[in-house]
C-alpha cells in the first residue's frame, strides 16, 4: 500500500501543497491559495490559505505525515492565552532598520553579533523587528508571553494548538531569528531580552527539533490524529532538502527575494555581514546571501517596456552582452546585500545609442544576475566549497535569465525542472520522519539541465563600479 506525505511551503506570497509517495517522492497532488500582499500580515491569512491549498489538493484524509516549510524571520508574537497580539512583520518588513544599528551598536558591532549569532543584524532578521515593537508599540511588547516565526505558528496551529508550550521549530528557521546560536545550536536569551528590553527568561520559545524529529500528531478535534508532524524548516533550508543538496552544492533561488545559499558541514562567520550563517534542515549549515530584489526587478521592467515575461526574456536576449553600456543597480525596494535599506535603484551609462528597449531589457537581467554573484563570490570567499551550482525560483523561468547567468557567474549552471522545491522539501522530510532512517530518503523528483555561455566579466566589472551610486528614498 502507498505511504502519502505532505509538505508545505508557506511563502511570501502564497501556501503550496505537494502531496507525494513517501518512497519514491512521486508527486501525487497539488494545491495553492494566495497571501495577501504587504510586509505586515495576519498570520489567520496563512492558516486561511493553508486550509484553502489543503483542499485543492485533495486533503490530507490519506496522508501519513507533514511537515511545513515557511518564510523566514516573520515576527509572531503570542499573548499569555496563544493569541496574536498584532499582524506578523514579514521579513522584508524594513521598518526595523534602525532597530537593527541600535542592537549592532549595543552588542559592540557587527562582529559581536556573527560571533554570537552567525549572522549581522538587518532589518529582515526577527531581533530587530521585536526591537521595533519595543519602541514603537510597548503595550504590545509588554504583552509578549511567546514569539514564533510563520512555520512554528503553523505546525502549532496544525497540533491544535493546546499549549504554548508545545511550540515547535528547527535550527534552521531558527538560526534566522538574531537570539539563536546555531553553532552551538542553543538560544540566547540575553540578545532576545535586549531586543525586548525586558527580562526574556518567561518568555516561550519554541522547542528546537532535531532535523527528523516529530513535532508531535495533528489536531485531533479537527479530524487529523492520524498525522505526524516533521519539525518543519525555514524556506531556502527546506528547499535545499526538496533539491537533495549536499557538501559542495549551491542554490541560487530568484523569487521574491534573491538567496544564494550553500551546504557546510561547520559553521560560518562572517563580521562583514554579507553572508548568514545559518543551519540547514539535515543538520548540517547554510551559509547564505539574500537580496531582497529577485524577480521584482523583472517584473518592474516588463510593465515598464509594456511586455509579459517572454517578451522581457526576447528582448533582453536580443541586446548586447553589456547591454551597450546600460547599468541597471537593482535596489527597488531597498536591498539587504548590501544592507542599505533606505537605497534606491539606478540606472547608469544612459546615452542615445544605449537607451533601447533591448538593453534596457538585458541590463535589468544583468543587474539582477550580478547582485547575486557577488552573494556567491562573499559566500566562497568563506571557503565554503562550490562545485555545483543549480538555478531555481520563479525568476530562474526565464530564458534570458537561464542564458545569461553562466555568463554573469562564469562558470555553468543546472537548472532542475521548474518545481515547488520548498514543499517537496517538507514533503522529503515528512518522509524521513515516517522512516525513522538516519538519512532522508533519496528521491529523483526532476530533470536537470546544464546551461554553459561564454563569461562576461566585463559586464560584472562595470556593475561593481556602479553599484554604491545609489540614493536613498526621500
Amino acid at each position: 500500500m502507498t505511504t502519502l506525505v505532505a509538505g508545505i511551503d508557506s511563502s511570501t506570497q502564497s501556501c503550496k501543497v505537494v502531496i507525494r509517495d513517501a518512497e519514491t517522492g512521486a508527486l501525487r497532488r497539488f494545491g495553492q491559495a494566495p497571501h495577501p500582499d504587504g510586509t505586515e500580515v495576519e498570520p489567520a491569512a496563512w492558516w486561511d490559505a493553508l486550509q484553502a491549498a489543503v483542499s485543492a489538493a485533495g486533503g490530507l484524509d490519506d496522508v501519513a505525515a507533514v511537515s511545513v516549510g515557511g518564510q523566514q524571520h516573520g515576527m509572531v508574537a503570542l499573548d499569555a492565552d496563544g493569541e496574536v497580539i498584532r499582524p506578523a512583520l514579514l521579513w522584508n518588513d524594513t521598518r526595523s532598520a534602525g532597530a537593527a544599528e541600535d542592537l549592532i551598536a549595543e552588542l559592540g558591532g557587527p562582529g559581536e553579533w556573527s560571533r554570537a549569532t552567525g549572522s549581522v543584524l538587518v532589518a529582515s532578521l526577527t531581533v530587530t523587528k521585536l526591537r521595533w515593537l519595543a519602541d514603537n508599540e510597548p503595550d504590545a511588547a509588554a504583552r509578549v508571553a511567546a514569539v514564533a516565526l510563520p512555520h512554528d505558528w503553523l505546525t502549532w496551529k496544525l497540533t491544535g494548538a493546546q499549549s504554548l508550550e508545545t511550540l515547535s521549530t528547527d535550527r534552521s528557521d531558527a538560526s534566522g531569528t538574531g537570539y539563536f546560536d546555531p553553532a552551538r545550536g542553543s538560544y540566547r536569551r540575553d540578545l532576545l531580552g535586549m531586543a525586548l528590553r525586558r527580562d526574556a527568561d518567561g518568555i516561550v520559545l519554541p522547542r528546537v527539533l532535531a532535523p527528523s524529529q516529530t513535532a508531535g500528531i495533528g489536531d485531533p478535534s479537527a479530524g487529523l490524529s492520524h498525522l505526524v508532524l516533521g519539525p518543519g524548516a525555514g524556506d531556502n533550508a527546506a528547499a535545499a532538502l526538496g533539491l537533495g543538496m549536499r557538501r559542495g552544492d549551491v542554490a541560487i533561488s530568484i523569487g521574491t527575494s534573491g538567496v544564494v545559499s550553500a551546504i557546510a558541514p561547520e559553521p560560518v562567520d562572517d563580521p562583514s555581514g554579507t553572508v548568514n550563517g545559518f543551519a540547514d534542515a539535515t543538520g548540517a549549515f547554510l551559509p547564505l546571501a539574500v537580496t531582497l530584489n529577485g524577480s521584482r526587478v523583472l517584473d518592474a521592467t516588463a510593465q515598464l517596456l509594456g511586455v509579459d515575461h517572454a517578451g522581457l526574456a526576447e528582448l533582453a536576449l536580443a541586446g548586447d552582452p553589456g547591454a551597450g553600456g546600460l547599468t541597471l543597480v537593482p535596489y527597488l525596494e531597498g536591498e539587504r546585500t548590501p544592507n542599505l535599506p533606505n537605497a534606491t535603484g539606478s540606472l547608469l551609462g544612459m546615452s542615445v545609442a544605449s537607451m533601447t528597449r533591448e538593453n534596457l531589457a538585458r541590463a535589468a537581467v544583468e543587474g539582477l544576475l550580478c547582485g547575486q554573484a557577488d552573494g556567491l563570490a562573499a559566500v566562497e570567499s568563506l571557503g565554503v566549497p562550490v562545485e555545483r551550482i543549480q538555478l531555481i525560483g520563479g525568476a530562474a523561468r526565464s530564458a534570458a535569465v537561464q542564458r545569461i547567468a553562466p555568463a554573469i557567474l562564469g562558470r555553468e549552471i543546472q537548472v532542475p525542472e521548474p518545481g515547488e522545491y520548498v514543499a517537496d522539501g517538507g514533503a522529503r522530510q515528512a518522509a524521513w520522519v515516517l522512516s525513522g532512517e538516519p538519512e532522508p530518503p533519496t528521491w529523483q523528483t526532476s530533470e536537470v539541465r546544464t546551461v554553459e555561455a561564454e563569461p562576461t566579466p566585463e559586464v560584472r566589472g562595470r556593475y561593481a563600479d556602479r553599484r554604491h551610486l545609489v540614493a536613498d528614498r526621500a
